[in-house]
């Protein structure tokens, strides 16, 4: 995405908001009215195709935002088990494949499976355990889109959209 943003002369911004997403998301819609900012944000459980609506719902968010709110179902670390390789590459001696789900539909294994399996996939690593904020920046970086957007629909929307919508600027 970076890349495709660059050829087409847009700057890509990447912000995390810690633990106030939403919020932090209208305010830039608001503040930064030229430019299209986009909300990824974990689902916290299953797509059931209604995720947008409930967020509408809880948070306020215009109808006309929902082209913008983009979703790691049911989680961002389901992401990093479409790409097992770049989890080897990265934990390296002592990382537990067999510990991981076997599921190739990532977005259907459940939150705290994913979590607990990372986990012990991870524990005897000399990275050690998992760590959402030590390691999981380092992974998003490693991992193949080319594998993960297959086994998880909402990675292949975030791209289909992203990159059309960097077409037409």
């Amino acid at each position: 995405l970076y890349g495709a943003a660059r050829r087409g002369r847009c700057r890509m911004q990447l912000v995390a908001a810690e633990a106030k997403p939403i919020p932090d998301f209208k305010d830039a819609v608001k503040t930064h009215r030229a430019a299209w900012n986009i909300l990824l944000k974990d689902s916290e459980g299953p797509d059931d195709g209604h995720l947008f609506s409930r967020l509408r719902g809880e948070e306020g968010l215009a109808a006309s935002l929902e082209d913008s709110v983009f979703w790691m179902v049911q989680l961002m670390e389901a992401w990093f088990l479409a790409d097992i390789d770049a989890l080897r590459r990265f934990y390296g001696q002592g990382f537990l494949e067999a510990r991981l789900p076997g599921n190739p539909k990532v977005e259907e294994i459940p939150k705290q499976d994913v979590l607990d399996r990372l986990k012990r996939a991870t524990e005897t690593t000399t990275k050690g355990a998992y760590h959402k904020t030590h390691h999981a920046p380092r992974l998003l970086e490693r991992i193949n889109p080319e594998l993960v957007k297959p086994a998880a629909p909402n990675c292949r929307r975030l791209f289909e959209v992203v990159l059309a919508g960097l077409t037409a600027a």
